[in-house]
């Protein structure tokens, strides 16, 4: 036998070395899950631990949600404002795992909570101007706190992805050049997202609108949108006789055109608001809970929201 045949021979009978495992990791809602599937588009998949039609302000996790994170190398959430209930879930199931904040890192815009029924009088969009936080005065704290929603400004998104693909790389080296070129992907595809919401804003008169849950302030923030208020609080604590009783008054003094639901809350509770007024009703979804899991989600995410935002459809 020749020692190509020889060669040959051994390769069919010595098994092949076994492909690298892609990195266990789990992300804590939708969109970080999004931003996670296209930085290991390729890969590997995230699994994700709060489902769609959730809400991650409570939620209690599954047994298959604590198995994920007891065998997770990395777990990705945006912080312990949105999800107080997940930190001791994480440090127990998952000490082995390295726990990203998205909210802490570097260069990430926090905006302060809203409060109060309306939002017409608190001046958020001169204090924390797009071009101020793009210069580098991206932190914004009150005694307030920290509104979580920071998911829904495209440029946190876009900061993400390389905090994503900079952990990834750590724990997993050998893919580090599939990880930047995929955040490096992810963030035109963000780009373009961002020109199709300002396209959408520019083509009509945004309509005066108030939203049930106080979730968008980071989007508000960048396209240069003002919400008229909320009827619930930023974390979807349902709001009070009193509470409702004042937005009445309020959506008829403001002349409000819009009034936006989303899929897990009682829409009944905008009727009992909006009665008797012309406002139209539609439905927002934060958290994306029809979009198709994977690489795209993000992107498409942005484009939901803000369109909706700009036709109250």
């Amino acid at each position: 036998m020749s020692r190509l045949s020889h060669a040959a021979a051994l390769a069919v009978i010595l098994p092949l070395p076994a492909l690298a495992e892609a990195p266990r990791v789990v992300a804590d809602i939708a969109p970080v899950q999004g931003l996670v599937a296209r930085v290991m588009d390729g890969v590997g998949t995230p699994a994700l631990l709060i489902p769609p039609g959730a809400s991650p302000h409570s939620h209690a996790m599954k047994p298959s949600h604590a198995r994920a994170l007891s065998d997770a190398q990395a777990v990705f959430m945006v912080g312990p404002d949105l999800t107080p209930w997940l930190l001791k879930p994480v440090e127990t199931l998952a000490p082995q795992a390295s726990h990203i904040v998205l909210m802490d890192a570097p260069g990430t815009l926090r905006l302060p909570n809203r409060t109060g029924e309306t939002f017409e009088t608190h001046g958020h969009h001169e204090d924390h101007a797009p071009e101020a936080a793009e210069a580098g005065h991206a932190h914004h704290e009150s005694e307030a706190g920290t509104d979580p929603h920071a998911w829904l400004d495209p440029e946190n998104g876009k900061l993400w992805l390389s905090a994503i693909a900079a952990e990834l790389s750590r724990i997993d080296p050998a893919n580090a050049p599939a990880y930047a070129a995929n955040a490096a992907r992810g963030a035109v595809e963000i780009d373009a997202a961002r020109t199709d919401v300002q396209t959408a804003l520019a083509a009509g008169q945004t309509p005066r609108f108030i939203v049930f849950h106080d979730a968008y302030q980071y989007m508000e923030h960048r396209f240069g949108l003002s919400a008229a208020g909320s009827i619930s609080l930023g974390d979807a604590t349902p709001p009070g006789p009193a509470r409702v009783a004042q937005l009445r008054d309020k959506v008829a003094a403001l002349g409000i055109d819009c009034a936006f639901s989303e899929p897990q809350f009682n829409a009944d509770l905008l009727r009992t608001v909006f009665g008797g007024s012309n406002a139209r009703m539609a439905v927002i979804d934060p958290l994306g809970t029809t979009i198709p899991e994977g690489p795209d989600f993000y992107p498409a995410l942005i484009r939901s929201v803000g369109e909706a935002l700009a036709t109250c459809e």
